[in-house]
């Protein structure tokens, strides 16, 4: 467990951060924007659950909060062959656990005549925020895994939560009938 007693340390102040590892990196070193945009994607679902106390959308967004902090944890450690201390990762049961959430939510919806607009609730406009910045941090993570070992569960992960948020924003939107439908060239005549 993580004890903090101090929560400003200056050892941030020339615009470095230490890793998971203990190396010590610029603070906009790829692996630090993958795990710091993965935190604000966690911070998107607490919005997001401002607007689904209560429901079973919050309980599901409750255990993916906690999963984000492992990712986080997993990406700000880099892959070393024979670690002193085995470091937290993501694992496949995080993974197959969305995917069957995943299925599970959309036998409930009908299917998609169009690409949807984020909004409808506030709970669906905030979900489809923190689905934006869960695929920005995929690429970052992508990029990363192009330069050094990533976790292929992590990155598995980060792609199913997107999807998964994109289900759960048209089940908070009353099963998808709350939906805003795109309706391409619709203001192409200029009116």
């Amino acid at each position: 467990m993580v004890t903090l007693t101090r929560i400003y340390t200056r050892g941030g102040d020339t615009g470095q951060t230490s890793l998971g590892d203990g190396r010590r990196v610029a603070k906009h070193d790829l692996r630090v924007e993958a795990y710091g945009t993965v935190d604000e994607a966690n911070a998107a679902i607490g919005l997001a659950r401002l607007h689904t106390a209560g429901t079973p959308a919050d309980a599901y967004l409750s255990r993916i909060q906690n999963d984000l902090f492992d990712l986080g944890a997993d990406l700000c450690t880099p892959e070393q062959e024979s670690p002193k201390y085995p470091p937290l990762r993501i694992v496949d049961a995080q993974v197959d656990r969305l995917e069957r959430e995943i299925d599970a939510l959309n036998a409930d919806l009908a299917p998609l005549s169009s690409f949807i607009l984020p909004g409808g609730t506030p709970a669906a406009a905030f979900l489809h925020q923190a689905r934006t910045v869960a695929r920005r941090a995929e690429r970052l993570v992508a990029s990363l895994a192009e330069r050094e070992p990533v976790n292929p569960a992590a990155f598995k992960y980060l792609n199913r939560l997107s999807d998964f948020l994109f289900v759960l924003s048209r089940h908070v939107n009353d099963r998808g009938a709350g939906d805003v439908l795109w309706v391409p060239g619709a203001n192409r005549e200029g009116r």
